[in-house]
């Protein structure tokens, strides 16, 4: 029997209840809340149960309709009593916090669910007209999705924060991918919601999602470009080729300290203090040289520099060893090392490897060992050569009468 198209007829208690009752939430469930079991008692049971309660209040369906709302309204209060006063104190003596966010977070949408639950079973006995009856049962299992939708976002944000705090357990989930997991997070919960108020409104959806896939076949076109920027950023945002902070190279040259990796582009800014944005698209497709990559972010520099055909090639090697250990700005560790490459058509040509702590101090560290190379081999009289261009003048030109 339906009972959003057969109300309730005054006088007629007595003679349908053996027969409505047990079948009320049965038609009540798969049409009007679309929930059956209430933990391990189905809906048939228990206002199974209910009715031989119900008859102490008469044969006045209005009034048994208000015993049930507050009946739930009671149960209700229980639950956020046992929730607030047992619960949390339990989840307050564990170490972690996700508990007790889990708790705050479950109060509200128990405490809803089950007093809509109740006015839904208590408008069930009363003689509202068909559209109505439906309207009513419609808006109680609307609010009911959307306080358990907020109750999915707010566990989402809790757990997907708490897990990026060990990237080393979770794979992809790490803080740079964070915001990425949280809209997919987000999106996911609102699309279900969505749709489950429409069919709670009886709104057959098939003709929308047919609408939607034309739609975004026709944005797909349109927008490629974006398309291609957004799925090369959630790329670079699981694969963290780079992150912020580091000092990478790119193809064309530029290099600088990443800013900002977001979903549509990459930002770095250079050593002149200019900002230089990046679509991820060509930052997936090209080659990236990360300075800070690898097991640590120190830097080598490297001094290059000549000396004269003759000069103290174990002196020279002294000299510059002395040069790296004095500047602080050099690393002890890794040691630092000269090396004698080749020989050169003019000098003999020196390397000075080092490191530094950061690719930042590049510039300036080199800049230093180059000064002090420079004044160490004066006072040693260790010669740099230089190219020598001499100038021989066969005749002077005629003076012109």
């Amino acid at each position: 029997m339906d009972f959003s198209r057969q109300p309730w007829r005054p006088g007629g208690y007595k003679m349908y209840r053996a027969k409505i009752f047990p079948s009320v939430l049965s038609h009540l469930s798969p049409v009007h809340l679309s929930c059956r079991p209430i933990g391990i008692i189905t809906m048939d049971e228990l206002l199974t149960k209910l009715t031989p309660y119900l008859s102490y209040f008469g044969e006045n369906h209005y009034l048994q309709a208000l015993a049930i709302v507050i009946v739930a309204y009671v149960f209700a209060k229980i639950i956020s009593l046992f929730i607030t006063r047992i619960i949390k104190r339990l989840t307050n003596k564990t170490e972690t916090n996700i508990d007790n966010y889990l708790i705050d977070a479950i109060h509200s949408p128990l405490f809803h669910t089950v007093v809509l639950i109740g006015l839904g079973i208590a408008s069930l006995l009363l003689d509202l007209p068909r559209g109505v009856q439906g309207a009513l049962i419609s808006i109680l299992k609307s609010l009911i999705i959307l306080y358990w939708a907020g109750f999915l976002l707010k566990l989402a944000r809790i757990l997907l924060t708490e897990f990026s705090q060990h990237p080393d357990r979770f794979g992809f989930l790490r803080t740079q991918t964070l915001p990425l997991f949280l809209n997919l997070a987000m999106i996911s919960i609102v699309g279900a919601a969505v749709y489950l108020i429409f069919a709670a409104w009886h709104v057959d959806m098939t003709a929308w999602l047919a609408s939607a896939g034309i739609v975004g076949i026709a944005i797909g076109f349109a927008a490629k470009d974006t398309l291609a920027n957004l799925f090369s950023g959630v790329f670079i945002l699981a694969d963290t080729p780079y992150k912020i902070g580091d000092y990478i190279v790119l193809d064309g040259g530029e290099r600088g300290e990443i800013t900002h990796i977001g979903i549509r582009s990459t930002r770095l800014l250079t050593r002149d203090d200019v900002e230089v944005t990046v679509p991820n698209s060509i930052m997936g497709n090209s080659k990236i040289i990360n300075e800070s990559g690898g097991p640590h972010t120190k830097y080598r520099i490297r001094v290059k520099v000549g000396v004269a055909y003759g000069s103290d090639i174990d002196r020279v090697d002294e000299v510059l060893m002395e040069v790296a250990n004095q500047n602080a700005s050099v690393c002890n560790f890794p040691e630092p090392r000269v090396r004698f490459r080749n020989f050169g058509g003019s000098s003999l040509d020196f390397e000075l490897l080092c490191w530094v702590d950061k690719p930042v101090l590049r510039g300036a560290t080199l800049h230093q060992l180059n000064s002090a190379v420079y004044k160490a081999f004066i006072r040693e009289n260790i010669e740099i050569p230089y190219s020598k261009h001499d100038l021989y003048i066969k005749e002077m030109p005629s003076s012109s009468t």
